[in-house]
């Protein structure tokens, strides 16, 4: 019987856009011989490689690259990436401390939704949905990021 998994794991991820500064940054191996060919076949191959825990992997403008919690890398299409990941929400730093009070006192999602005020949760553009999501997966403050 097939069952049905959500992946919950939080990355950092940086699309990749093929600069010099990304290239030095994670260590990306650029093959100038593909750039240089006059074939245009050839040329639209990737000229561009990262290198993985398995080994090289080949990496397209437009793709993402994610980091691992030992700095290790590895490529993820950006179809695919935007089809897996959603960018975690941005949040004030007093609704992240709000947050951080009710975690350390052992308190549930519930009790802190039900205690929410305007006073407390500036953050006009959330919805109570997005705070739980926020409470459960994860979240940016805002000038942290």
């Amino acid at each position: 019987m097939i069952k049905v998994y959500r992946k919950t794991a939080t990355i950092k991820a940086e699309q990749f856009y093929g600069s010099d500064e990304m290239v030095k940054k994670y260590r990306v191996r650029k093959d100038t011989e593909y750039m240089l060919s006059d074939d245009p076949l050839e040329y639209q191959t990737v000229p561009y490689q990262i290198e993985t825990l398995e080994g090289w992997a080949n990496i397209n403008v437009g793709d993402w690259i994610a980091t691992g919690i030992n700095d290790e890398h590895w490529p993820i299409k950006n179809d695919v990436f935007k089809k897996t990941y959603a960018e975690l929400p941005v949040i004030s730093e007093k609704l992240d401390s709000y947050i951080q009070l009710y975690k350390r006192n052992n308190y549930g999602i519930t009790d802190m939704l039900y205690d929410l005020t305007d006073e407390v949760c500036p953050d006009t553009n959330l919805t109570k949905d997005d705070i739980a999501r926020a409470w459960l997966d994860g979240y940016q403050v805002e000038g942290h990021k």
